[in-house]
């Protein structure tokens, strides 16, 4: 073999060597600094598991997370069985605390009311019932429509705003969603309200018609909207000013005028006359 090739070929061998045990070094290196992540065991759910639910031991399964542990995870299985979920949760996702009802509270619709909150069913109208937005989750205003206290006339109706941004709990009995997210033919509506929201539209309810308006959910500004009477709409929106009676000024009574006197001399003669005034008599 040429001497020069083997020479060349003796140095390439022993840079790429050199070359190798650098590299080697400095990974090794890299690698001993690195600590392992630790990996933690954490309940989470075997199905999608849907809101009102109460969980059961098949509903759940166990996953490792490596790193940081969200906040409110449950380690043991013990502690989310038999608690009732208030969101919907999906297969594989770490269950969490906040995302399932307080021990002991069970499920259903009363699980998902948030702390100082009431549930207040208001039956609505056909209309209401299947215009498509008496969904959970949406956010709708009240207005009720109806005769003040004092007047009789129908022409007097109303309509206010009485309760704005307020959240639809449950349509009916169903408290979630189907399948397409579509609206049920529903006759009563159950909405998340505060106790003295409650009481109003307890009050409303028995009173007045009730009517629900679809708001967007990322409007949540309260707005102030004055009440409009039927008599508004032919109006242009003013009400028309009530006319006034006047009453018709009252006849002065007739007074009989003094009588007055007039003395007449004549001569040596002296005489009174007395008269009454035009109109009266003598």
């Amino acid at each position: 073999m040429n001497r020069r090739l083997l020479i060349i070929l003796l140095s390439a061998f022993v840079i790429a060597a050199i070359s190798t045990y650098v590299v080697w070094r400095m990974v090794g290196a890299r690698l001993s600094v690195a600590k392992p992540q630790a990996s933690t065991t954490v309940v989470a759910a075997a199905k999608d598991i849907k809101i009102g639910m109460i969980l059961a031991p098949t509903d759940l399964t166990s996953i490792q997370l490596v790193g940081q542990v969200p906040p409110g995870a449950i380690l043991d299985k013990k502690n989310a069985i038999g608690r009732g979920v208030i969101s919907n949760i999906y297969s594989g996702e770490p269950i969490l605390d906040n995302r399932l009802a307080p021990i002991g509270s069970g499920g259903g619709l009363a699980a998902t009311i948030k702390e100082g909150m009431r549930a207040c069913a208001i039956k609505v109208d056909e209309v209401v019932g299947v215009a498509g937005f008496v969904t959970p989750g949406m956010r709708v205003d009240v207005l009720v429509s109806g005769v003040p206290p004092g007047q009789g006339n129908s022409q007097d109706t109303q309509t206010k705003t009485i309760l704005q941004n307020i959240e639809v709990l449950s349509a009916g009995t169903d408290i979630q969603k189907d399948a397409e997210g579509k609206p049920q033919q529903v006759q009563v509506v159950n909405l998340l309200v505060t106790p003295e929201q409650a009481q109003i539209l307890a009050l409303a309810s028995n009173q007045m018609k009730i009517q629900l308006v679809l708001r967007n959910p990322l409007d949540t500004s309260t707005v102030t909207v004055p009440e409009t009477a039927m008599t508004n709409l032919f109006t242009g929106g003013v009400s028309p000013k009530k006319p006034t009676t006047v009453a018709a000024p009252r006849k002065a009574k007739a007074t009989a005028a003094p009588p007055f006197t007039i003395t007449v001399i004549n001569g040596a003669q002296k005489s009174e006359e007395k008269f009454v005034s035009p109109g009266g008599q003598q």
